[in-house]
């Protein structure tokens, strides 16, 4: 096993200090590792994370090496795969690649018409409020993260504006119990990658906005507006100096609560037939999302309204090191369900890989054993069947 850093480097390095875990603490386990602490229903700090990783590495007896950079993979004739490294090479026939989904940052072509004296970060550099200069900032995404900055910078005493696209809202508890316990029961989190109607948009969906705290609050676009959170629609391009932005937030605001609310419907229709529904409170539902009746449309970023962007716009994998054409044009890895489309060539850890659940700490043990399966029939020289039909190794 190959790491560039220490043994949960991105952990240790690349989060902002008041990060934690979407998911419950008893939901954050790894096979034979459970959390062991007295707030099961809290949620981990990043620091947390990188010991709960580290304990499962000790307790597998993984053999890491750290310090070790992959610097290319290359395919070798029918034999296999070459692996270079700052320290050597290593010749295989098969490679997992477990590097995730989130190595870089994806932030849009037009920040590069940004004025120069507006300071722009991402969420890989962004670790607390002090770190950034006085005055306006203007978040960029709604996800997850973007929801957590934008709140945790309003209460730092700043202005704080978000451009909002499209979004998953989520309360943080329905009926009493964590939304994400709903989605483990009611067997949401479970469903297989071909089962998905529409595979390529549900691995590109935003993280849905929520946010672990003791109290766990709900951290929504409304609860960001009682914040004094401005918002404003997608941002569309710069011109002159003069951020642009979409005018259909309204209607992004619409649909997520359209889907937030048939999801809580399928929970309710599910603890009803399963004979839950003694066992957790009853149903409810949540307000609308209101944003302003008329949001700015644009912002003249050379006015010093604006000192900082925060791009929470998403992240993107990094393939650079891959000498295999194995990317589509949006440079996304060609697989099927982890079987990635070169002989011996394999992925774990990426969005909905077999199962909706796939990138969460608990969610990998089911796709790895079974992506594992497919590499050990292909090392034995076997054959699988493959939805339904043969297909030859």
């Amino acid at each position: 096993m190959l790491e560039r850093g220490e043994l949960a480097s991105s952990w240790r390095r690349e989060r902002w200090d008041s990060l934690r875990l979407l998911t419950p603490n008893w939901q954050s386990r790894l096979p034979g590792v459970a959390y062991e602490g007295g707030d099961p229903d809290g949620y981990m700090t990043a620091p947390e994370v990188a010991e709960l990783i580290e304990r499962f590495a000790h307790s597998a007896r993984a053999p890491v090496r750290t310090g070790t950079e992959v610097t290319s993979v290359r395919r070798v004739g029918d034999d296999g795969y070459r692996v270079m490294t700052q320290h050597g090479e290593i010749q295989t026939r098969t490679v997992v690649i477990a590097s995730g989904a989130c190595n870089l940052p994806a932030v849009p072509a037009f920040a590069d018409a940004v004025p120069a004296d507006v300071e722009q970060i991402t969420p890989f550099g962004y670790r607390n409020p002090d770190q950034l200069p006085d005055g306006g900032v203007l978040v960029v995404g709604a996800s997850a993260t973007g929801v957590q900055l934008a709140a945790e910078l309003r209460r730092s005493g700043r202005p704080v504006t978000m451009s909002v696209g499209e979004h998953v809202r989520l309360p943080r508890t329905y009926r009493g119990r964590d939304v994400l316990w709903w989605m483990d029961a009611s067997g949401v989190w479970d469903q297989r990658h071909h089962e998905v109607e529409d595979l390529t948009r549900a691995r590109r969906l935003p993280s849905p906005q929520l946010v672990g705290t003791a109290e766990r609050t709900t951290l929504d676009l409304n609860a960001l507006v009682a914040l004094g959170v401005e918002l404003v629609g997608r941002w569309a391009s710069v011109r002159d100096g003069l951020a642009l932005f979409s005018g259909g937030l309204r209607n992004v605001c619409s649909l997520a609560d359209l889907k937030m609310n048939r999801l809580l419907g399928s929970f309710d229709e599910w603890a009803h037939t399963s004979g839950s529904d003694a066992e957790v409170d009853p149903p409810e539902r949540f307000a609308p999302t209101e944003p302003p009746p008329s949001p700015r449309w644009q912002l003249d970023l050379r006015s010093g309204e604006i000192r900082t962007i925060l791009w929470a716009t998403g992240f993107r994998p990094d393939y650079r090191w891959l000498d295999v054409p194995v990317l589509d044009a949006k440079g996304q890895l060609r697989h099927d369900g982890g079987v990635v489309h070169s002989p011996g060539l394999y992925a774990l850890g990426l969005p909905v890989l077999r199962r909706r659940k796939s990138t969460f700490l608990y969610g990998i043990e089911d796709d790895a054993r079974e992506v594992i399966g497919e590499l050990g029939g292909y090392l034995a020289g076997g054959s699988r069947v493959r939805r339904g039909r043969e297909t030859a190794r």
